[in-house]
């Protein structure tokens, strides 16, 4: 594979993002974006106000993109949440690794202290992998939450790692 780059972006490059989410979001099967959203619900999803979007490519081609946001705002504001599509074409290439490894830099140089996803779909084990092995812990469980367009219902888990690389804290 050609260098991968990876580069904040603004909205002027909207067009391209939703291109690399269209196929997932239609797909249906590991991203909440209402499938039949079209651009502006894909986008809306993907892109809120509060959000940072950044764009992995090779030679010009994008391949991937993430973005970057609080989890939530107050007390919680210190907590970030981040999402990651891979283009299809360039699954197995690393790209999501890479988009995880610069989102995690970015939060760190923000000032969070964490980074939780809210609501991995269980079937989505590539993506639960690379989390994995990059320090995330599986913190909860929701059952049958997750409603494919291919059927059935599918739990969807909550992932969690402080950014310091202290243990997160347990119940006792």
């Amino acid at each position: 594979m050609a260098e991968l780059t990876i580069r904040e972006i603004g909205r002027e490059e909207e067009e391209t993002v939703w291109r690399l989410l269209k196929p997932i979001v239609e797909a249906g099967e590991t991203l909440c974006a209402p499938p039949g959203g079209g651009r502006a619900g894909g986008l809306a999803y993907w892109w809120p106000a509060t959000a940072r979007v950044f764009l992995a490519e090779a030679e010009g081609t994008p391949l991937g993109t993430a973005y970057l946001r609080p989890n939530q705002t107050g007390g919680g504001a210190h907590v970030c949440n981040a999402g990651f599509a891979t283009a299809p074409e360039a699954k197995g290439r690393g790209v999501a690794r890479a988009l995880l490894v610069r989102v995690l830099d970015e939060a760190r140089a923000a000032g969070f202290a964490a980074m939780q996803f809210n609501f991995v779909v269980a079937s989505n084990t590539r993506a639960i992998a690379i989390w994995e092995s990059h320090g995330f812990e599986v913190v909860g469980r929701l059952p049958c939450a997750y409603r494919p367009l291919s059927g059935g219902e599918v739990d969807a888990l909550v992932m969690y790692r402080r950014l310091d690389d202290t243990p997160p804290p347990h119940d006792t």
